[in-house]
């Protein structure tokens, strides 16, 4: 798909600013809001750019795009798939739950479980799940990354160590076409594949936009993972090796 002339001026914008509202866009060509919509569903589409609540950011391969902005990104897909995630998971579990917007949507799913145990390096997820009465909360200690509200390095690798887990649910921040995920901070990857170390079943949350990025540090392939919850169906390759893995999709359209 080419891109028009006010969409090549629309992703030079976006690459000066970082990120671009509709209303203004709509005001700076004189279209109307939906125009400008369409125009930027049509950049997203293309990978271009990533849509948030009032307008869209720039894609990079090398740095996140901000977690406020993250987290308006895909939310109803995000509560389908956290839903989904939920359900699988029964009362009495322990559960280890790492940083990233979906797993704070599975954290709010997990509301009316009981005698639920929960360690998480994610602050939202601990105070998503204090009004939880059911739930013992576990954060595990180290540096906080005031971006996100996550907390990484050694003490949390330390902390995760002493676990054994029934499930873990980690997201990611992107998914590469041969199934391998993801992310961009090292340090994350670290804990990440820790927690993949100390868990009996794990569950990963990704909605399909993480198929439209690119970030370099590798955390596990898809064959690790136990079941993955996403939104929409994924490439037919991809789907076969998910089979030979022993991979559930679930598909939370």
């Amino acid at each position: 798909m080419s891109l028009s002339f006010r969409q090549s001026d629309i992703l030079n914008i976006a690459q000066q600013d970082g990120r671009v509202m509709v209303e203004d866009l709509a005001a700076q060509f004189g279209v109307t809001v939906q125009t400008i919509r369409r125009d930027l569903s049509e950049l997203a589409d293309m990978g271009k750019l990533d849509r948030v609540h009032g307008g869209a950011v720039i894609r990079s391969g090398v740095s996140n795009i901000g977690y406020e902005d993250r987290r308006a990104l895909n939310e109803e897909a995000k509560a389908r798939i956290a839903a989904a995630c939920a359900r699988d998971i029964p009362d009495g579990a322990s559960v280890f739950m790492n940083i990233g917007t979906s797993t704070e949507a599975v954290a709010r799913q997990l509301l009316g479980h009981k005698d639920l145990m929960v360690v998480t390096n994610n602050m939202n997820v601990a105070n998503i799940l204090v009004d939880n009465t059911d739930c013992e909360i576990v954060v595990a200690g180290g540096v906080l990354r005031r971006s996100d509200g996550g907390l990484v390095g050694n003490l949390t690798v330390s902390t995760i160590r002493q676990f054994k887990f029934d499930y873990a649910v980690i997201g990611c921040s992107a998914l590469d076409t041969d199934g391998d995920l993801l992310d961009f901070d090292f340090q994350e990857v670290l804990v990440s594949q820790t927690i993949l170390a100390q868990t009996r079943r794990t569950f990963l949350v990704a909605d399909h936009s993480k198929f439209q990025r690119a970030a370099p540090a590798r955390i596990t392939s898809l064959a690790e993972i136990d079941t993955f919850y996403t939104d929409t169906p994924v490439a037919a390759d991809l789907n076969d090796r998910c089979s030979d893995w022993n991979t559930a999709l679930r598909i939370c359209g």
